[in-house]
């Protein structure tokens, strides 16, 4: 799936046969020109996947951006400028905003996790869980927002969670499947794997053979033992029941990551508004 691929389906969405509103009520000749507004303090994104949405519709639509994906906006801030035929303005308008909203709601919830990780060395994961069709876009707005992507998919990355070990049979029949099955295929690909106890991490020590341990609704204390075992020797993420106000716990007993589903998937859109003038 491709940003084209995405916005061409969602203006397909959109407008099947036609934009009938503004064809029956806008003369074809029109021109105009509209700005789009911060109504809400934010971080932009998806500025240049507006431009496209814009650009599929007409060609001859001038964009002209006035900020940057990313930056930090305040209410009454001016993001772009656009001049063109008033229907292909119109017909793009509502298709822009509910890519730019999502993703700027997503880059700025991101950036309030981020900014609760300042003096610590633990960096902020995304995780799987997204809108069908619209990972790729949210998991730049993640980056945007100053997070990381852990996995794209299920193709970029092994990743051995509890119902992979149960099916398996065990910790150490998972590990030594996925290094047979790495080794079939002549692939090489990071290896994570799930513990959600100590009897667990101890037994992915004894095996190894991995890049790095999630640990599942661990505590922070426990989280501080665990890392303390572990003493460097593979990457750890905290994962599970961690939110705004507990992440702080996390990032100071010293783990290297910490994916929050809910960077994707608990989002308030972004107050932005387009304006003809």
């Amino acid at each position: 799936m491709t940003i084209d691929t995405i916005i061409e389906n969602a203006l397909h969405e959109d407008i099947q046969d036609g934009d009938h509103s503004s064809l029956a009520t806008i003369k074809t000749n029109a021109y105009g020109n509209a700005e789009l507004i911060a109504k809400e303090k934010g971080i932009i994104a998806g500025i240049s996947v507006a431009k496209k949405v814009f650009n599929k519709i007409d060609s001859e639509i001038i964009f002209n951006q006035l900020v940057n994906d990313g930056d930090e906006i305040n209410p009454c801030d001016k993001i772009f400028i656009i001049s063109g035929r008033s229907i292909s303005i119109l017909s793009a308008e509502r298709v822009a905003l509910n890519f730019l909203q999502r993703m700027s709601g997503i880059a700025t919830s991101t950036n309030s996790y981020v900014q609760k990780l300042k003096g610590t060395k633990a960096k902020i994961l995304d995780t799987r869980k997204t809108t069908p069709n619209l990972r790729l876009l949210e998991k730049e707005a993640v980056r945007l927002g100053g997070g990381e992507n852990h996995r794209m998919g299920l193709y970029d990355m092994i990743m051995i969670k509890d119902n992979h070990i149960d099916f398996a049979g065990g910790i150490k029949q998972a590990i030594e499947s996925t290094h047979a099955y790495l080794k079939r295929k002549n692939k090489s690909m990071k290896i994570e794997i799930e513990v959600q106890n100590f009897t667990q991490l101890e037994e992915v020590l004894s095996v190894g053979r991995v890049d790095r341990i999630m640990l599942d609704n661990f505590s922070p204390e426990n989280t501080m033992e665990a890392v303390a075992i572990i003493d460097g020797t593979y990457e750890t993420e905290s994962s599970g029941g961690i939110t705004l106000e507990n992440i702080q716990d996390y990032a100071k007993v010293g783990t290297d990551y910490i994916s929050v589903g809910a960077l994707t998937h608990h989002i308030k859109s972004l107050d932005l508004s387009l304006k003809a003038f």
